[in-house]
This record gives C-alpha cells, sequence and structure tokens, in this order.
C-alpha cells in the first residue's frame, strides 16, 4: 500500500522548492510574500509559514514595510514572536547597511538617486517622525549621517543652530537634510520650509551649503531643491 505524504513531508517539500526557485532564479522571480516564506523558514522550522507570511503582507503592505515594521507591532500577527522579529530586523540591519556603503560611494560621484534610495529605505515607512543629516565634505564625501531627532506621528523637534553646531565640528561643506512623513505624503508643510529656511540662513556665511531637503514617504519623496524652496 502507498504511504500517503504527512503534512510535514508536504512542508518540507514546499520548503526545498522554495528554496530552489530564489537560488535558480534570484529573489526577481518570487512574490514578496514567497520571499518572507524563506526568512520564516529559519524562525518557525516546522509550521507552514505561507498564510504567516501572507497575514503579514496584508497587515503591512510590502516586504519593505514588513521588515521595517515596529517589533511589537509585528508580533501582534498571529505566530510572530522574538525569533521571527530577529530575522527580520537582521533583514534590514543588512539592507539598509548595504545602501549606506553604496550611497558613500554614489555621492562622491554625484549621484543623489542612491541617496534618495539609502533615505527611504531607512525612514519611508516609518510611524514616527525622523529627522537626519547627511554631512558632506568638499568632494561629496560622506563624513556622518547621524538622526538629529525623534519625534511623534506629525513632528520632529529641530534645532538649527545644533545642526550647525555639528556641521562645524566634523568640518562640513555641506549637508542633506532628511525627514519622513509617516502619513505617507511627502509634500514639505510650512513648518518644513520655514525650518529649511532658518538652516540655510545660518549655515551659508560659515561657508556650509544646503544641497537640498528631502521628505520621503510610503506615496514618494519631495525635494525642496526641485521644487525650488531652496
Amino acid at each position: 500500500m502507498d504511504q500517503q505524504p504527512t503534512k510535514d513531508s508536504l512542508n518540507a517539500g514546499h520548503r526545498e522548492r522554495l528554496r530552489e526557485r530564489f537560488l535558480k532564479g534570484g529573489a526577481e522571480g518570487l512574490h514578496d510574500y514567497e520571499l518572507l516564506e524563506l526568512l520564516l523558514f529559519r524562525a518557525i522550522p516546522r509550521r507552514d509559514v505561507k498564510p504567516i507570511a501572507k497575514m503579514l503582507m496584508q497587515r503591512f503592505g510590502s516586504f519593505a514595510e514588513v521588515i521595517a515594521a515596529p517589533p511589537a507591532r509585528l508580533k501582534e500577527v498571529d505566530y510572530v514572536g522574538d525569533a521571527v522579529v530577529t530575522e527580520l530586523k537582521i533583514v534590514e540591519a543588512a539592507a539598509l547597511r548595504f545602501a549606506r556603503q553604496s550611497m558613500k560611494k554614489r555621492l562622491e560621484l554625484g549621484s543623489f538617486a542612491q541617496v534618495l534610495d539609502y533615505c527611504r529605505g531607512a525612514m519611508a515607512f516609518r510611524e514616527t517622525e525622523e529627522f537626519r543629516v547627511l554631512f558632506l565634505d568638499k568632494k561629496n564625501g560622506l563624513l556622518a549621517d547621524e538622526v538629529q531627532g525623534r519625534g511623534t506621528v506629525d513632528h520632529t523637534p529641530v534645532y538649527p543652530r545644533e545642526v550647525i553646531r555639528r556641521a562645524l565640528e566634523l568640518n562640513a561643506s555641506a549637508m542633506i537634510l532628511v525627514h519622513n512623513h509617516p502619513s505617507g505624503d511627502p509634500t514639505p508643510s510650512t513648518a518644513d520650509v520655514t525650518m529649511t529656511e532658518t538652516i540655510a540662513a545660518l549655515a551659508k556665511p560659515l561657508g556650509v551649503k544646503l544641497h537640498d531637503h528631502l521628505i520621503v514617504g510610503r506615496n514618494g519623496h519631495a525635494s525642496m531643491r526641485a521644487m525650488k524652496l531652496i
């Protein structure tokens, strides 16, 4: 009599097939939820993780938003515990470190597309506002990438004189300001414009150029330089 496959053997077969698809075709051949499955395999070794991956996608919307989600919110999803959160946060940290290293090289070449990609990955999906400054040398090399403030869902306290003081400490020649809008809409507010004008005015006499102020969100980005607000 033929032996019927067990649930565990079916699950193991699915995992092996998914791994093979990834190894042969890379991530481009997988749906977002399937890429999440691959991450969940290590954290949840025996359970069928496809439903969990799909629940995460339904809750947060995209692969990027899942790995960027706060641990407490991730744990609201059934079967997501410390092991799953750790796997997701390792991937987030690795992705940001890779993007930061790529950004350093692109800045020196005068290309800001990589900068935007890095900033969106680091900030666009956060649930509270964050304000960071990229401090640059004379060749647009990255001296420092620093978070200057964290706030609420719609406000971050920014102290222009502290930004300038830090630029002088680093002997920076230029800066790029970046912050996120958790609402998803990257349109600059009146307060954003006023704060940017203040920093630019303080920086100019000291020989520090403000290249841009980027606002990132789930729905895109805004460049104050492109909008002629600087």
